[in-house]
């Protein structure tokens, strides 16, 4: 399966549809649309960026949550911080989790990321506290930054919690 074709999976399973539903939600004929999605859900063929676009509408997410990104393994994550030390300061520096292990925590200088972080760490926390469900954590993830609220700052440009 191929990264982007997982992540369709992945939302589509998300938001309850068949394959059959999302390829005639997105335009596909009725008798090929089930056929067409499994294709790019498998890698077999990879949605130009129109249908990403299309998809992401119809799934209700970020378009750029589709992004192709090769960063699922640890060489990928590497590889993309590499990147980013390009871009923003990045510091390794050691630290210890919760449990005592020594691990390595990574450090952007970067405040508007620091904002961002912070925010992403208390959705994180009000999903351990159960104070939101997984089903509203994925949702903030799925359409961020429209659901960002600034650490309750502001109001999110887009709902994600079912109140």
């Amino acid at each position: 399966m191929s990264i982007i074709g997982d992540k369709i999976h992945r939302i589509r399973d998300f938001r309850g549809m068949t394959q059959k539903q999302l390829g005639m939600a997105v335009g596909f004929d009725e008798k090929s649309a089930d056929v067409r999605i499994a294709q790019y859900e498998s890698g077999t063929r990879t949605p130009k960026q129109a249908l990403v676009e299309r998809l992401a509408e119809v799934l209700d997410i970020n378009p750029r949550f589709l992004a192709d990104d090769e960063i699922l393994g640890a060489e990928g994550v590497m590889m993309m911080l590499f990147e980013l030390d390009e871009h923003y300061p990045i510091s390794v520096e050691d630290c210890t989790d919760e449990d005592g292990n020594k691990r390595k925590g990574i450090i952007f200088g970067s405040i508007l990321l620091n904002d961002f972080f912070a925010e992403w760490q208390r959705r994180k926390k009000d999903l351990a506290d159960g104070k939101i469900s997984k089903a509203e954590y994925t949702e903030w993830k799925l359409n961020w930054p429209k659901t960002t609220d600034d650490c309750g700052k502001h109001e999110p440009s887009k709902e994600w919690r079912d109140l």
